[in-house]
């Protein structure tokens, strides 16, 4: 998948987003290759529909899922999850959820990331103790988008 990897990133790029995530997932007995994206000024659905149209011909010659699948392109969204370090260091400033593996649960805003150590509100948390993350709206005080 590494070099099917190369070859998704650099259709996205080509085409002026940034890959954000790949995810393979099974809802409902059917298969999901996600593709998520990102691009300053926001993901519409033109980018999504034409980075689809770009990748559908390569995935038909180089299978992404050695079984049926769907293809989606979409954006991460407000609320996405973190699972790489790059998600945490651009994503200093929003609220964010954490689930250590011991179990804690930790939520604020992401102050810092740094040395592997993202500091959110009064506590600070390694990357690697971290196992589950994403980014949330405080709804009630929302005010949409700029």
């Amino acid at each position: 998948m590494s070099n099917l990897k190369d070859i998704i990133e650099k259709t996205v790029k080509n085409y002026g987003c940034e890959l954000y995530d790949i995810d393979i997932t099974e809802e409902g007995g059917h298969k999901y290759f996600r593709i998520y994206i990102t691009k300053p000024g926001g993901v519409n659905l033109n980018d999504c529909e034409a980075i689809n149209n770009m990748l559908s011909p390569i995935f038909d010659v180089e299978e992404p899922i050695h079984d049926r699948y769907f293809l989606e392109v979409s954006s991460p969204g407000l609320e996405r999850k973190l699972t790489k370090k790059e998600h945490f260091s651009k994503s200093i400033g929003e609220r964010v959820k954490v689930t250590t593996n011991e179990g804690e649960k930790i939520k604020g805003v992401l102050k810092s990331f740094n040395d592997d150590i993202a500091e959110i509100g009064n506590k600070k948390v390694h990357f690697n103790d971290i196992k589950k993350a994403k980014t949330y709206i405080d709804w009630n005080n929302y005010k949409g988008l700029k």
